[in-house]
């Protein structure tokens, strides 16, 4: 008598489940969202504070890029503590459950931001948005890095980058339909809120983890000590230092972009920081595609190098030759959001990479998002130097974007995980 042998089990790479296929639309459209409202605030903020600072805000950008510095900083380091909130509670309850809450979270805040009389109230809504905000990046790359399998890594981390960048794009498409000017910007912050209506696609419809359910079961899980245990603290401070030099280039100079390009039109052309803010889009959706792409060809650690490079050179070119807004403006920013956003198609690649399966989403939350903790001071310093620099955007975007030097150092003391499996 003999006895059949067991079918082999059937393996996840031999076809995709519509259980990955909803992981991947909630993790995009999430990130889509999430980078809708993180372009909402540079294509307002120039016209709502005009409106918000009256005769105060009459003059020139001094005290607008001060307030802008301010409120960005309050953005910055809400996204901060939401990315370390969030990515401990989706190590904690699952991804699923915490996405949900830090979409409701970002998207109900931001339409509060209606009802705005003060520059300080703008402020607020922005740091209590950011704590959702924060905690989607790193749940949502988490989920999606663990239900899919490995080959389709590096398509996945772009397919994230390029996320939030539709979610700019859509924001300058928006305000070209519809132009923001000084009497009328609060309606873009009730557009704000409409991902809310996402969440119940996201709790009946995507499925969890399954790692995590195995990683949960195995042991208690305890992420925040385990990412600063003696095996990863160096790796989790090195993966600050990254995160936050791309971070300071972008916050500390490519997001006022659109603000540059409405000051040197004026009242002339209300539609510029609507066009800007949809190249420097495209060019970001570009450079987050091709990013990992680069990474999982070359190695990571060459690839982080190369998009520094490329992104001080280009910066350096865009503020020291550029003096008015025409074809030329765009043209360069198109190429600048390119280099200076491919980091975001690089991070979902590479983060992931770097810590196990039970404190994942922890862990490469708090680098990602800490680093926004220091890109609040580039911001910060942003602000003060356009006012040193009588209104200068330019002139303050030229020094703040030397930060890319630092990133072309450190990265070489980074781990290489090229070809590696994902922690367990």
């Amino acid at each position: 008598m003999t006895v059949a042998a067991p079918k082999p089990a059937i393996q996840q790479t031999q076809g995709l489940t519509r259980g990955q296929w909803m992981v991947l639309l909630a993790a995009f459209l999430g990130w889509l969202f999430d980078g809708y409202e993180i372009g909402l605030f540079p294509v307002v903020a120039r016209p709502a504070l005009k409106n918000l600072l009256g005769a105060a805000g009459a003059g020139g950008d001094g005290l607008v890029g001060d307030w802008m510095g301010t409120i960005t900083a309050c953005f910055l380091i809400g996204a901060a503590l939401g990315g370390i909130i969030f990515g401990w509670l989706g190590d904690k309850i699952g991804r699923v459950r915490a996405m949900a809450l830090s979409i409701l979270t970002y998207s109900l805040v931001t339409g509060l931001g209606y009802l705005a009389h003060e520059p300080w109230h703008l402020g607020a809504v922005r740091f209590i948005s950011a704590l959702g905000m924060g905690g989607q990046w790193s749940l949502g790359v988490a989920l999606i890095m663990e239900c899919w399998p490995e080959k389709w890594r590096p398509f996945l981390a772009g397919a994230i980058g390029a996320a939030a960048n539709v979610g700019q794009l859509l924001v300058g498409v928006t305000a070209k339909l519809h132009p923001v000017i000084t009497d009328s910007w609060r309606w873009m912050m009730l557009v704000g809120a409409a991902p809310a209506l996402f969440v119940f696609f996201i709790l009946l419809a995507v499925p969890e983890s399954q790692p995590w359910k195995m990683a949960s079961e195995k042991s208690s899980i305890n992420p925040l000590r385990e990412i600063f245990s003696p095996r990863f603290i160096k790796i989790t401070f090195i993966g600050i230092v990254l995160a936050s030099v791309a971070l300071i280039g972008t916050w500390g100079s490519v997001q006022w972009m659109p603000l540059w390009a409405d000051q040197l039109v004026g009242k002339s052309n209300p539609g510029a920081k609507a066009n800007t803010q949809m190249v420097l889009a495209l060019g970001a959706i570009v450079g987050a595609l091709v990013a990992p792409l680069i990474g999982a060809r070359l190695g990571r650690r060459p690839a982080y190098f190369l998009l520094c490079l490329a992104s001080l050179g280009l910066c350096a070119l865009l503020f020291r030759t550029i003096h008015e807004f025409g074809e030329v403006f765009l043209v360069m920013s198109f190429v600048v959001g390119l280099a200076t956003a491919s980091f975001y198609g690089w991070f979902p690649l590479y983060f992931p990479e770097l810590f196990p399966t039970r404190s994942r989403a922890t862990g490469q939350g708090l680098c990602y998002n800490s680093g926004r903790i220091l890109a609040a001071v580039g911001a910060l310093t942003q602000g003060k130097l356009v006012g040193y620099f009588e209104g200068s955007y330019a002139k303050a975007g030229a020094i703040v974007t030397l930060i890319y030097l630092v990133g072309m150092m450190v990265i070489w003391f980074a781990p290489e995980t090229k070809g590696k499996p994902l922690p367990e």
